[in-house]
């Protein structure tokens, strides 16, 4: 097969290409590579590609055309029998998917990860999904229908704090609407998402016969998704990360669904259930040391519920940080001078935290409640570790402003604790984001303690919210002109 220039593409489309003239090479490039696909999977060696991991893009990327075409032409049951065939297979393995992520990544925790392995497992939407979204629309003029079909090969990132459950989410969606993945895991993750890649990919093989319906490469790096972005092989991107690797992705000329980061704020007013909120956002801003970019990462409580919330807080495995001092050392520890999270922190413990911010404590705490302002740096920063500013506002108005400055204008989640429809409503419409929780914890969002399916890919950038298997698919319309109504 032909070894594409993938830098060279890359530098055409910084370089600035006319519109029309990129897409020409684009679409000639694509054409050039499906058509050298099958030749260059023959020449492969019968030990390439093992499990699905390749040595180098190309490879990996070819052999998936070649499974996605093989799935693309079979029925849908054969598609229903990958995804009831992948969620038995896995189900089995939720325990140790949890132990490597945490030994390899040293984020999170692994019961919580067992949980929301188990959650993308059972939860996530498969073709069902393709069929509740088909539309017919009949009349004078004949029949017109409304379908999805797949992209191809979809090129999907991973990160490093949900690195299972994204795999296991996106390849239950993408296969279910007929595509083939390939995977770029975050590097400091490629251990176990290789690991569970090739289970898949054995699961997918006993109940198909298909191989390589997810591929990856030996070696994951920067620049090697940055290649995958402008690979020619690559019909569709799905980027779940942070804002530098979804803006590098909407440059590729690409159609881009990118699920970037989040801040959510979470309200607490004078009409709330107290003793509920204070153990509803314990449990989400500590679920798997607040790596889930849906949990709780302020809280903005009205002044004349705030002790009794704190107290609450604290009733269920919060420590409460107040002293100046204290609040430094965290600050020091935590945040980088160029106002980042430190990632050496990034989905430790709150133990584990305090214990080498020299913080004194007793017990075991979940969560870390810090005293703040709306400007501080625990407020402004999406943090990724159970660090929670707490916020006292006077009024619910006061509290609605505050949350709309934290959150930033992301799109991402809100959440909020109050007995007052009118508020709740409000607050829907005034924060717009993809998800808003009310009177419960953040994993409510994804379907964890919560009505509705499950994803760990949330579009927020570029709109599509809580992606499902339809996400993943081209809505095509088929017309009928002057049959098929029957009125």
């Amino acid at each position: 097969m032909e070894n594409f220039d993938v830098e060279a593409i890359v530098a055409k489309i910084i370089n600035g290409e006319s519109g029309c003239s990129k897409a020409q090479s684009a679409v000639a490039d694509s054409q050039k590579f499906r058509s050298a696909a099958e030749a260059a999977q023959a020449a492969l060696s019968p030990t390439a590609g093992q499990g699905g991991v390749f040595d180098t893009l190309d490879e990996a990327v070819a052999a998936a055309h070649i499974a996605q075409d093989k799935l693309f032409h079979s029925k849908l049951d054969r598609r229903k029998q990958i995804v009831e065939a992948i969620r038995e297979g896995l189900l089995p393995l939720v325990h140790e998917m949890a132990v490597r992520a945490v030994e390899e990544t040293g984020m999170g925790n692994v019961a919580d990860k067992e949980a929301k392995n188990r959650l993308a497992i059972t939860n996530t939407p498969g073709v069902e999904d393709l069929d509740v979204a088909t539309e017919v629309l009949t009349g004078d003029y004949g029949m017109t229908l409304y379908e999805y079909t797949p992209y191809g090969v979809i090129g999907a990132i991973c990160p490093s704090t949900n690195p299972t459950e994204t795999v296991i989410c996106n390849a239950i969606g993408m296969i279910s609407a007929g595509n083939a993945v390939y995977f770029s895991p975050h590097p400091g993750a490629k251990k176990t998402s290789q690991w569970l890649i090739n289970e898949v990919n054995r699961i997918v093989s006993q109940a198909s016969g298909i191989e390589n319906l997810i591929v990856t490469i030996k070696e994951p790096s920067i620049e090697a998704a940055q290649a995958m972005m402008v690979h020619p092989g690559i019909n569709l991107l799905v980027v779940t990360g942070g804002p530098g690797v979804v803006n590098q992705a909407m440059r590729s000329g690409k159609k881009v669904l990118g699920a970037g980061a989040g801040n959510p704020p979470v309200i607490v007013d004078e009409t709330a259930d107290l003793e509920k909120a204070g153990k509803d956002i314990v449990d989400g801003a500590s679920f798997d040391n607040n790596l889930p970019c849906i949990a709780e990462k302020n809280i903005v409580a009205v002044s004349s519920i705030a002790e009794y919330l704190l107290y609450n807080l604290q009733k269920n495995g919060a420590i409460y940080i107040n002293k100046p001092e204290d609040i430094k050392k965290l600050e020091a520890l935590t945040v980088t001078p160029k106002q980042s999270p430190n990632k050496d922190y990034v989905g430790r413990s709150a133990v584990k935290i305090l214990t080498d911010a020299g913080v004194a404590f007793t017990g075991q705490p979940r969560l870390i409640v810090v005293e703040s302002q709306s400007t501080d740096p625990f407020a402004k920063i999406e943090m990724l570790m159970p660090i929670i500013p707490f916020i006292r506002v006077p009024d619910f108005d006061c509290a609605l402003q505050v949350a709309l400055e934290l959150e930033h204008g992301l799109h991402h989640t809100a959440l909020m604790h109050s007995t007052n429809v009118n508020r709740l409503n409000l607050t829907a419409r005034e924060m717009q984001t993809s998800i808003f929780v009310k009177n419960a914890p953040s994993y409510a969002g994804i379907g964890f303690g919560g009505e509705g399916p499950t994803t760990f890919t949330i579009s927020t950038p570029t709109g599509e919210g809580t992606t499902s298997t339809r996400c993943f698919a081209r809505r095509r319309r088929c017309v009928l002109a002057g049959a098929f109504s029957m009125k």
